[in-house]
């Protein structure tokens, strides 16, 4: 009920609330250049893309960075159409420097490794919003030296010549890692944490271009697809049924369970769904008919030997449940090695690919077995039906 009506009056958790690609919904391409007298060095452009790369994923998993020739990076965020709110939100790449109060440099935007917004508590338990630092070797052994000579005085930061922020040092920080605290709301110290992420690129960027791209494949590829779906899922559970009677309903129930909890968790953890995300999700069905195979074909040998049709049950699902195991596994070893070095489309098909793999165990496992054992509690124990 949820993944189809989903809660409430904004249908939270409704699948068509699921956010999708640029393959199928099209999304915001901008184009940047690298600005400077200098061609930038390969080191550069790959750090710079990155960066980018990891704060653009905070609008959807299926965002891309990639070079083009060699001084232009061009970024497709999807599931998004307005480009000028984007453009803003991401901000203007610009230089970021820490300066003392006598103009001294002790930072460049490339010291910091990470800025984000983050919550602490006072003294009288209430929390307070900070923006959290994070430098890298050479930096932390700068502003270790820093701060240490300037405790009680400010260190503003200054970003393309303004300074947006000028906290006080209260004591040496030594180990890389601080804290910028003030009368911030979320939003505030969240801004300033994005300025000082923007500021840290190794390059200095100018917008080119930005627009809205159109969906490769549309609307109607998409109620294709989904039909093409609809009637494979209905061919799978009618053959299972077939084959397996009463366990074969019990799987087609299991199955109906598992795209409804898959697109429930696609709204919950704002995942990007594309085409190749699809096929992880058919994947995933396929794996958990498998897994529903295997248990099955256990139960009928439990039977087969003479086994009570209670006691089959319990020892398929005991005996098939290493065989599912092992094969789901390598499989999610292979989703993760996907997520770890692949990027924008390869990364949502892994994404989806894991999260299938995690549900139709439990679908097969859990679910599944949970099914049987209601039909046998209400009558159905006759061996035949199995």
């Amino acid at each position: 009920y949820t993944a189809t009506e989903g809660i409430g009056t904004d249908r939270s958790g409704s699948a068509s609330d699921i956010k999708l690609g640029l393959d199928l919904a099209g999304g915001v391409s901008i184009t940047y250049q690298a600005v400077g007298e200098e061609k930038p060095s390969s080191e550069d452009m790959a750090d710079t893309i990155y960066k980018l790369q990891k704060r653009v994923e905070n609008y959807s998993t299926e965002a891309e960075v990639y070079q083009e020739g060699a001084d232009r990076i061009n970024i497709e965020i999807p599931g998004v159409t307005d480009a000028n709110a984007i453009l803003e939100e991401l901000g203007k790449p610009g230089s970021l420097q820490f300066q003392t109060t006598d103009g001294e440099v002790v930072l460049e935007g490339t010291d910091v490794a990470e800025a984000q917004a983050g919550s602490t508590t006072d003294s009288y338990q209430n929390r307070q919003y900070v923006v959290e630092l994070v430098l890298t070797d050479e930096g932390a052994q700068k502003f270790a030296e820093a701060t240490s000579a300037n405790i009680g005085k400010q260190i503003a930061i200054v970003y393309d010549g303004s300074v947006i922020s000028a906290p006080n040092v209260q004591n040496a920080i030594t180990d890389g890692r601080c804290q910028i605290t003030g009368n911030f709301t979320y939003e505030q110290a969240d801004q300033l944490a994005s300025i000082i992420r923007i500021g840290s690129l190794s390059l200095e960027l100018q917008e080119l271009r930005s627009n809205v791209v159109g969906a490769k494949l549309g609307s109607e590829a998409i109620s294709t697809s989904l039909v093409a779906g609809a009637i494979g899922f209905a061919i799978v559970v009618v053959l299972m049924i077939i084959l397996y009677r009463i366990m074969g309903l019990a799987a087609g129930i299991a199955l109906t369970s598992y795209i409804g909890i898959v697109l429930v968790l696609l709204n919950i953890f704002e995942m990007t769904l594309t085409l190749p995300g699809i096929a992880g999700i058919i994947l995933g069905i396929g794996m958990a008919v498998d897994a529903n195979v295997i248990i099955y074909a256990r139960i009928r040998e439990e039977i087969g030997t003479g086994s009570t049709v209670r006691s089959a049950i319990k020892a398929g699902f005991s005996k098939a449940f290493s065989a599912i195991f092992d094969g789901n596994i390598t499989t999610l070893i292979a989703a993760f090695v996907l997520m770890w070095l692949g990027t924008g489309s390869v990364k949502g098909f892994a994404y989806t690919l894991a999260l299938g793999i995690v549900i139709s165990m439990f679908t097969a496992l859990v679910f599944s077995r949970l099914v049987i054992n209601a039909l046998y509690a209400v009558g159905v124990r006759d061996e035949k039906f199995y």
